[in-house]
């Protein structure tokens, strides 16, 4: 196990953060619509900073008898039908986003995959409604468990809204281009990196009273 494998695994108890946005038709998981989906996994280098490793969006198709709600629709800019947005069904999506978040969750030696979100019980409870909703028998993600950047941006730049705190990290935010799932997912990644290597560099990270033995291996009890 290589060096940069173990300070993954120990930096959060051998959970493999993946920052996860969906952009959907509506604010019900279980009755509307899922239509994008994006992940970033990370990475991390050999002083413990985190960056963004592999990116991987869909656009998706909406599942049978899903409510497509008009507001939502105006909001975000989708067509649901439109064939060029080529969108797949729900279940492929699902499938090929967790062999990304697989391969990289073993490639850093952590036992479980934890979503990160801005807003994570939004985005949560829609992917959780699909794989439930497709059958899927294992998702690689924790069913409750969330680091959310909305109360992480709170706490480190004193700001709530995902442009605002991008702004605070001096991470840029293109406006027009908010409320795609891909763009959204990288920039929340981004924060996300920021404030834990921010976290780190203040020497918040490791704390002295830290057991790496006991961290790196209790993850998947839970």
């Amino acid at each position: 196990m290589s060096q940069t494998t173990t300070l993954f695994a120990q930096r959060f108890r051998g959970y493999f953060p993946v920052v996860i946005d969906v952009e959907t038709a509506g604010f019900n998981a279980q009755t509307d619509a899922l239509l994008e989906i994006a992940a970033c996994t990370l990475k991390m280098d050999e002083q413990g900073l985190l960056s963004i490793d592999q990116t991987v969006h869909f656009h998706v198709e909406p599942f049978e008898g899903a409510v497509l709600n008009p507001s939502s629709l105006a909001f975000n800019g989708i067509d649901p039908y439109n064939p060029l947005r080529g969108a797949v069904h729900e279940r492929e999506a699902l499938t090929e986003m967790f062999k990304v978040v697989r391969k990289g969750q073993k490639d850093a030696g952590c036992q479980r995959a934890v979503l990160v979100a801005h807003n994570a019980a939004f985005d949560q409870g829609f992917v959780n409604a699909a794989v439930e909703r497709n059958n899927i028998k294992r998702s690689p993600f924790h069913a409750f468990v969330s680091f959310d950047t909305t109360t992480l941006a709170a706490l480190a730049l004193g700001q709530t809204v995902l442009a605002k705190a991008c702004q605070a990290a001096g991470i840029p935010f293109d406006g027009k281009e908010a409320h795609s799932a891909l763009y959204d997912t990288e920039r929340t990644a981004e924060l996300f990196c920021h404030i834990v290597n921010r976290w780190q560099t203040l020497g918040g990270w490791p704390p002295p009273f830290l057991d790496t033995d006991t961290e790196a291996q209790d993850a998947d009890t839970e």
